[in-house]
């Protein structure tokens, strides 16, 4: 079933990378993806690099991730059970630097520096708002565009005045650009950047190497994007454990070289006995 208006091999594309987002932005899917990083694991051992999960949580979360592919489960004996990377949940990890990157360009900066998981984590929020992914394609390849337009190709057969909720909240994230009301809509600077990010994740949906991401048919053009503007303060997806926070990366806009484990940039410690608050501004 088609989910645009644009033609059979775009939707496709589309649907496989919002699938691919569907994935990884689960709560804490990124963080067991990293922790798994290296040799085969026993899940104590898992449990304990992410001693932050209650008891009965992280058993579900590695199910969800075999069930996707991205991790596998090897029975030695009914007493020893290891958990690890598949092929498709190594190449997706090296999908994570990319969005650290154009987090690190295009995000607000904080009083304090964020470890890149958290960076991560932001960044996943963005680009799975409701539509989100529909909407970018469609002003990457139409430039501007009134709402009723992006309302006609973005959510066919939806009444057009529901696509306005949505673009005010990608205007408010910063990813999309208008005047004001009534005029037209265009990628942010910020938009723009996603280039990279949707092009690596289109590249791996389709089980391509990341390196086809620069031969996407639409996002790896090299388009004069609009000057950079400040990110629009916005919520953050989940409240991450509490630790002292160390700076990560350079700011520069080539991809970071660290090890996936660098991307906790501290040590996270247990999880206290009382339930972490809910997210909130932290710009």
């Amino acid at each position: 079933m088609a989910i645009t208006g644009l033609p059979p091999d775009t939707d496709a594309d589309i649907a496989r990378v919002n699938e691919a987002l569907a994935m990884i932005t689960p709560r804490w899917n990124v963080r067991i993806l990293l922790a798994l990083s290296g040799r085969q694991m026993r899940y104590s051992e898992i449990a304990g690099k992410l001693s932050w999960l209650q008891s009965g949580q992280l058993h579900p979360k590695l199910r969800s991730l075999c069930d996707a592919g991205l991790v596998q489960r090897t029975e030695h004996t009914s007493r020893h059970v290891t958990y690890g990377h598949t092929e498709r949940g190594t190449a997706l990890l090296s999908v994570l630097p990319l969005i650290v990157t154009w987090a690190e360009e295009h995000l607000q900066k904080p009083d304090q520096p964020l470890p890149a998981i958290e960076q991560i984590e932001d960044s996943l929020t963005l680009l799975t708002r409701r539509h989100a992914a529909a909407i970018l394609w469609v002003l990457k390849s139409r430039g501007e565009t009134s709402g009723r337009a992006l309302a006609r190709i973005a959510m066919p057969g939806s009444d057009s005045t529901n696509i306005y909720p949505q673009l005010r909240q990608l205007v408010a994230d910063g990813l999309v650009d208008t005047v004001g009301t009534g005029t037209p809509y265009r990628l942010s600077a910020a938009g723009h950047g996603l280039g990279t990010v949707f092009g690596a994740l289109s590249a791996w949906s389709a089980g391509q190497p990341l390196a086809q991401a620069a031969r996407h048919p639409l996002w790896g053009r090299a388009d004069t994007a609009p000057a950079p503007q400040k990110w629009a303060i916005h919520q953050t997806r989940q409240p991450a454990p509490t630790a002292a926070q160390a700076p990560v990366g350079t700011g520069q806009p080539s991809p970071p070289t660290w090890q996936h484990r660098d991307m906790f940039s501290h040590t996270t410690p247990a999880r206290p006995k009382a339930a972490l608050p809910a997210g909130g501004p932290r710009r």
